[in-house]
């Protein structure tokens, strides 16, 4: 930045002719014509101001919605753990009762193939109590009827 420049923001605004006067001065003494005079700094600054404010402002209302959002999602997030841990639960107590009964139907089978073992002894002696009586029998009718 120029010297001359910083003199003109740091004199008083009250006396906008010697402002002039004086950045003039401090330029070595030349005239030469200024683009801006501190009329149009200051609407300038007072533009800057209020773009300022307003992006504030807008900052302000997203950190507030931010903050609602978050609010909000932190709250959905502990109801799905919630949930979550609900159904994880009942998933559990399903799981130990399902085996508990595959276990009792599984007992059950084991017991009903040892019956079955029993059984097939028992089979295999009533086919031979059975070839028994036919034997029996056709002496029976043997005896009976005579040829």
């Amino acid at each position: 930045m120029e010297t001359g420049a910083e003199a003109d923001i740091d004199r008083p605004v009250d006396d906008d002719s010697s402002a002039e006067t004086g950045s003039d001065l401090d330029r070595g003494g030349k005239s030469e014509p200024s683009s801006l005079n501190q009329g149009e700094i200051l609407r300038n600054l007072a533009t800057v101001e209020k773009d300022s404010q307003a992006i504030a402002e807008s900052f302000a209302s997203l950190f507030v919605s931010l903050r609602s959002t978050l609010s909000e999602a932190t709250g959905s997030s502990v109801d799905h753990m919630s949930c979550f841990g609900d159904a994880a639960g009942r998933l559990q107590e399903t799981a130990l009762d399902a085996a508990t009964k595959g276990n009792r139907y599984i007992n059950s089978c084991l017991r009903l193939n040892e019956e079955i073992k029993g059984v097939e002894n028992l089979a295999a002696r009533l086919k031979h109590l059975r070839r028994n009586v036919d034997v029996l029998d056709t002496a029976v009718n043997k005896l009976l009827r005579p040829p």
